[in-house]
């Protein structure tokens, strides 16, 4: 039997934070799924719910991420996780960001709600650190077009932390042409909680360990919670 996907209710927080930019002359919204190799019902889902869908064979993020902005229209691009639900006017705030021409890109802060306080304080303080060493992740991240295309898109050899490298590359180029990237603090997107309700607490503390993730970020077999036996 098909599994159905554990997605949906991302494409709908997506539509529902549309909604406000619909109808605008100067705005044109277009929604593409990646199929990155389910083995689900990911693509009838996408299309019941009026989303493009394009397929990428190879697995990975990166390689995910970029093939949707190669199939995309539009001069912003805003990328959001599967399993991640958008606040309601988070992009009109995205949209109002990127109406400045100074603005090339930016990612939005996010709020974890995991069922174990030891798991809530631990990712409150690697929320403290991520804002500190600006390591601003890939829930939802956001970039003009044409500076996408010049960084060359997601880092497609890193099979994780590659959301990061990105935000630290678009800052950069940012300072470089005396530009700014923008961060969305004020209201928060909210990831999926199931690895972290679900693994040990001495597996969560090992994979999010930043030297780990730094030393290992390329080698596929170590991320296998993400890749060939992620948590349903």
């Amino acid at each position: 039997m098909t599994k159905r996907p554990t997605w949906p209710s991302t494409l709908d927080s997506i539509h529902r934070a549309a909604s406000d930019l619909r109808g605008r002359a100067d705005v044109h919204i277009e929604t593409i799924i990646v199929d990155n190799g389910s083995s689900d019902e990911t693509a009838s889902v996408a299309c019941d719910k009026g989303a493009k869908v394009v397929r990428e064979p190879v697995q990975g993020i990166s390689r995910a991420r970029n093939a949707g902005a190669r199939h995309s229209e539009g001069d912003v691009l805003v990328f959001v996780d599967a399993d991640v639900t958008l606040p309601n006017t988070l992009l009109s705030e995205i949209h109002a960001a990127m109406s400045d021409r100074d603005c090339v890109g930016g990612g939005v802060d996010v709020e974890y709600r995991p069922q174990r306080l030891s798991v809530r304080l631990y990712l409150w303080g690697w929320r403290l650190l991520g804002r500190l060493m600006t390591m601003v992740q890939g829930a939802t991240q956001f970039s003009r077009r044409c500076v996408f295309e010049r960084l060359g898109g997601y880092d497609e050899t890193a099979w994780i932390g590659e959301d990061v490298d990105f935000y630290w590359r678009l800052r950069d180029l940012a300072r470089s042409r005396g530009g700014r990237v923008h961060l969305i603090t004020d209201i928060r997107a909210r990831p999926s909680t199931r690895r972290f309700d679900r693994w040990p607490l001495w597996r969560i503390l090992l994979w999010t360990n930043p030297i780990f993730i730094a030393l290992l970020r390329r080698t596929k077999s170590v991320w296998g919670g993400w890749y060939s036996n992620p948590v349903r």
